[in-house]
């Protein structure tokens, strides 16, 4: 019988261990580089409702603080609809070069979870039509099953319809 790969534990992973939280880890292959469909490649990879999977992006506000971002995976977020329901007169993109410096994560690898700073946090409102969400683990090829409820509560989360409606 051959021997389960160990994991090495990420930021999110200890993080949410230390809080108490239940999750589970799925791994799996990256082999769309650059893909913007990537989350829904890695939801059909698994076998999981692409509905499902959330991904982290990080917007900057006119001052220069933060605000992270959580929408399913197909999606497109509403930089209006999220800077309405985080107080904020607008919200920009963060640009990719800047991620590692302010979250300690890249590209593809961005989680809600075990940033180097807490900060404001948007979950979008589908989050609640699910018993369990994926998220990343804090590193490309790792992600992370949990409840909403517990995301929203450990990162106090403001839960509100921030993607785009077509």
């Amino acid at each position: 019988m051959a021997k389960k790969e160990k994991i090495q534990k990420t930021n999110a992973m200890r993080e949410l261990e230390r809080a108490g939280v239940d999750y589970t880890v799925n791994t799996y292959e990256i082999d769309v580089e650059g893909d913007r469909e990537l989350g829904v490649h890695i939801a059909e990879q698994l076998g999981e409702d692409p509905d499902q999977g959330f991904k982290t992006l990080v917007t900057t506000t006119p001052t220069g603080d933060h605000v992270v971002c959580c929408i399913p995976v197909a999606e497109e977020l509403d930089l209006k609809a999220a800077a309405l329901a985080a107080g904020e007169k607008s919200l920009t993109m963060m640009h990719v070069r800047e991620l590692l410096a302010a979250t300690g994560y890249v590209r593809g690898g961005c989680s809600p979870v075990g940033m180097k700073k807490k900060f404001p946090t948007l979950i979008d409102d589908t989050c609640l039509l699910y018993d369990e969400m994926f998220i990343s683990g804090g590193k490309c090829g790792i992600q992370l099953k949990l409840a909403p409820q517990d995301l929203i509560a450990h990162t106090d989360a403001i839960v509100a319809p921030i993607c785009r409606k077509g």
